[in-house]
């Protein structure tokens, strides 16, 4: 007997649920601190053998050469080993959140390590917290894949990752989380948010108990002093303006220099090692305080009133990241930053001190830094958070929210979008258009994919039952059940298998009819709930390279879920069948005529097909002359969805000549006759912004009688016009002799009749419609089932009264009531027998729809009659 690939208990163990989220949380976010903390000390020692070294030898020959060889290594490692791992990172993991397939691993995270210890070390002004994001959303990645867990799950640990490496780095565990709200992946649900609080807090804390308990200035004997007057609210909102105005021009900068090296048309080892040799020697001319990029921020927070270095760092901080970080080496954007935002800061600040004579350059300078890195990540929130999580100091909030406030605003103006989606774009990846992660893998569950007529075996079938009914059926596997309960699933591999230890085909043949389907099945199949949606059940059915999955509820079996069963979804939404549609633009009006508005309301008539339409448009006028209404003939033309209705030329000749038909009849009939021709996406939405705009009463409207969609009562755009449009809604079928005359006879009508109060709507149109005949005669009918002895004829006493009332006493009016076991069967075969021309339906009490879901009467009677079919459904309230 096979195995299943994994012990069930053991396959519910690791399956997504929430207590292994936190476990695998935990781990991420201890192992995310980890990775930060050797990342720090190892740029760190690096750093520091770096400027010792120039002390001992020149500076303007060591530090070129550490620039070009370390620069040089790090582009190598990168090159060779995981190009992901090259620049920022941010933007790659933020592509792989968003389902672009960019790789994230172990491999990844380590290389990515390594490198950014390499090239920050060597001088490059780059920052390492861009990096510890990638790292730890790489080593999430990684560890997700020993677990089978489902794309969802893998995707939120990822998230749990990056903001886990990011609140590492600050020592800052809010700011972790909100990162991943507001840029990284924009999701609150509970699952996300609590594993990304769970990694970040870990992360953050066990960064700081590593790194020494101290904060990220790394100044522990400066008591840094802030202080916030009312009076130096303009100078704060001068910041903000300052600094969006900069970081605007950095981020213009940064797209720039990378698009500079890259008509350089050299590798990356090459690019890189050239921004290490020009940062070696603009470093080497600068003051000795240069040289250590950490150093220089805590100097120019903690100094007082020296503008002059700080308009100097400024320049050649920003100068040097630009030549850094277009060269693609592994290193990120928030220290420098946050650099360039103290040095903005620290001059604001002297500035405000001489006209002032108070406040303090320090608190400038720290308002500074999260006015920079707002204008340039566009993460108001996240920049004001890192700040105060770093010096946890409450004098500052105010001023952070004025400036980075105030830097967002102007640098989205000046510049809109975020920087991260730019950077991808330069690499053809637009993360907008991928619209949902999964697209209708996310959006649709197995409830609503499922086959629900399950044919199942019982566990005590023979295999050589089983075998007959395999070679019957299509079906490659069977869920087995006993006393209702699923206990395993049968394939056709899993018959193969029966006697293959035997030698003797008679010994074969007595196996198979002795053993039972409970000692050859795979017992404990995987199974999913109704509610997983398609990207976890193709995972799973992946992961066990199975080819069905039972749908359970509870112990229930509801269903069956296959591979073809998902290909068909996504078939249906890429021929745009499904109903979850991308969003359409509006309709588009390239033609119209107007006639004089003197009706008492107006009738819509599309119109598609030419072979009905002059059925139809006589139709539309028996009812407009009858009611004293305007008609409005609609041709709409549709444009691939890629197109803009607006912008693409279309033809308009065939249509016009279409909608003339129209005109001639209302001018003979004295109707009012609109015409007007829509470019669209969807025609279901053009008809109903129509009915909108012109303000409709009825709409009378073709229809074939049946559909080959599947989910569908009467067709895509029937149904959606039928559930939306508040006017009433005529829909029309014409019969097999109707569609094919000039002047079919409209004598004979049919009217079945059940109390609803769509069935008087349809008495009160037929002294309109019976006008089409010569000689009319209208049948009343009520199918009542045989069971019943004496059926209520009230209904048909009611409605003889009224079409007598409103039409001429010629007309010859019958009331009959048949017995059947159906409303349909009834209704087909007195047509059948009496040979009706029209049958006119009102839809039940419920709806056209709930009636046709719940016996789909109007499609049987239509789809079973070669007569016309007329049905109605009267005015509904806009929600």
């Amino acid at each position: 007997m096979p195995s299943p690939v994994l012990p069930y208990r053991f396959r519910n163990l690791w399956q997504p649920r929430r207590g292994l989220a936190i476990a695998e949380a935990s781990v991420i976010g201890l192992v995310a601190a980890l990775s930060a903390v050797l990342l720090k000390f190892g740029s760190g020692a690096l750093g520091t053998w770096r400027v010792r070294t120039s002390h001992l030898f020149p500076a303007w020959i060591v530090l070129p050469l550490v620039g070009v060889g370390f620069g040089f290594v790090a582009g190598w490692l990168v090159e060779r080993l995981a190009p992901e791992a090259s620049g920022s990172g941010i933007p790659q993991v933020k592509a792989s959140l968003a389902n672009v397939p960019i790789k994230l691993s172990w491999r990844v995270a380590f290389v990515k390590l390594l490198s950014a210890i390499i090239a920050i070390g060597s001088g490059l002004t780059l920052g390492r917290q861009g990096p510890t994001v990638q790292v730890g959303a790489g080593l999430a990645a990684g560890m997700s894949r020993l677990v089978p867990t489902s794309p969802d799950h893998r995707r939120q640990m990822i998230a749990a990752g990056a903001g886990a490496g990011l609140a590492a780095a600050f020592n800052a565990p809010i700011a972790g989380v909100l990162f991943i709200i507001e840029e990284l992946l924009q999701d609150l649900s509970g699952l996300t948010l609590g594993t990304a609080i769970i990694a970040s807090f870990i992360g953050g804390v066990v960064s700081r108990l590593l790194g020494g308990g101290s904060l990220l200035l790394n100044l522990p004997e400066t008591k840094l002093s802030s202080s916030f007057l009312i009076t130096e609210i303009p100078f704060y909102l001068l910041l903000g303006v300052c600094a969006g105005l900069f970081a605007a021009l950095f981020n213009l900068g940064l797209i720039y220099s990378i698009k500079l090296y890259r008509r350089l048309h050299v590798r990356l080892p090459i690019r890189i090692a050239l921004a290490g040799l020009t940062s070696g020697i603009i470093v080497a001319l600068l003051p000795e305080s240069f040289r250590d990029n950490t150093g220089l921020r805590e100097f120019v927070i903690a100094t007082s009133g020296n503008a002059s270095l700080a308009a100097i760092a400024f320049i050649s901080q920003f100068f040097l990241t630009l030549v850094a970080f277009g060269s693609g080496a592994p290193g990120g954007l928030f220290a420098p930053s946050l650099i360039l935002g103290s040095c903005l800061g620290h001059i604001i600040g002297i500035f405000q001190e001489y006209l002032l004579h108070a406040g303090s350059p320090t608190t400038y300078a720290l308002a500074g830094m999260g006015a920079f890195f707002s204008g340039v990540s566009k993460v108001p929130i996240t920049a004001i958070v890192i700040v105060f999580e770093m010096t946890t100091d409450f004098n500052l909030v105010l001023p952070l929210m004025i400036g980075s406030v105030t830097s967002y605003l102007v640098a989205d103006k000046l510049v809109p979008g975020s920087l991260y989606d730019k950077l991808l774009k330069l690499n053809g990846i637009n993360i907008q258009n991928q619209g949902s992660p999964d697209g209708i893998l996310t959006k649709l569950t197995a409830r609503e994919v499922m086959q629900c007529r399950v044919e199942s075996f019982d566990a005590d079938m023979s295999v050589e039952e089983a075998m007959q009914a395999f070679s019957r059926s299509h079906h490659r596997g069977f869920p087995v059940v006993d006393e209702g309960r699923l206990v395993g699933i049968i394939t056709q591999s899993d018959l193969l298998k029966v006697g293959d230890s035997s030698s003797e085909e008679l010994d074969k043949s007595a196996i198979i009819k002795q053993m039972v389907l409970r000692e050859l099945m795979t017992p404990e199949p995987v199974t999913v709930s109704p509610h997983h949606s398609l990207s976890n059940v193709l995972y799973l059915l992946d992961r066990y390279k199975i080819s069905r999955l039972p749908v359970l509820e509870g112990k229930r079996l509801i269903g069956i879920i296959t591979r073809g069963d998902i290909i068909r979804a996504e078939a249906d939404r890429l021929n745009c069948q499904n109903p979850e549609k991308p969003p359409t633009e509006p309709s588009y009006l390239v033609y119209q005529t107007r006639s004089p508005s003197t009706g008492r309301g107006r009738l819509l008539l599309p119109i598609a097909n030419p072979d009905t339409a002059a059925t139809l448009i006589q139709m539309a006028v028996a009812i407009a002359k009858e009611r004293h209404y305007e008609i409005e003939c609609v041709q709409i033309m549709l444009v691939p969805r890629y197109s803009s209705p607006a912008e693409t030329q279309v033809r308009t000749a065939k249509s016009r000549r279409l909608l003339r038909q129209a005109e001639v009849l209302g001018k003979k009939w004295k109707i009012p006759i609109h015409t007007q021709i829509r470019v669209a996406h969807d025609v279901a939405q053009a008809i109903l912004e129509t009915i909108n705009e012109r303000h409709i009463n009825i709409m009378l409207m073709g229809w074939k009688g049946n559909t080959d969609t599947p989910g569908r009562i009467f067709g895509n755009v029937v149904d959606t016009v039928v559930r939306q449009a508040t006017c009433e809604v005529m829909l029309v079928k014409l019969g097999t002799y109707h569609s094919s005359q000039p002047n079919p006879p409209f004598n004979n009508w049919l009217i079945p009749m059940a109390g609803g109060p769509n069935a008087w709507l349809a008495i009160k149109l037929l002294p309109a419609l019976v006008t089409l005949g010569e000689y009319p005669k209208i049948h009343l009918t009520r199918v009542f089932h045989p069971n019943e002895t004496k059926p209520d004829m009230t209904v048909l006493e009611d409605a003889i009264r009224q079409i007598i009332r409103r039409r001429q006493l010629y007309t010859t009016v019958i009331a009959e009531a048949i017995k059947a076991e159906s409303v349909s069967e009834g209704v087909i075969d007195l047509v059948n027998k009496e040979h009706y021309d029209v049958v006119v339906l009102g839809a039940s009490r419920e709806g056209m729809l709930q009636q046709a879901i719940k016996g789909n009467i109007p499609e049987a009677i239509a789809s079973g009659v070669e007569s016309t079919v007329i049905l109605v459904r009267g005015a509904i309230n806009p929600e």
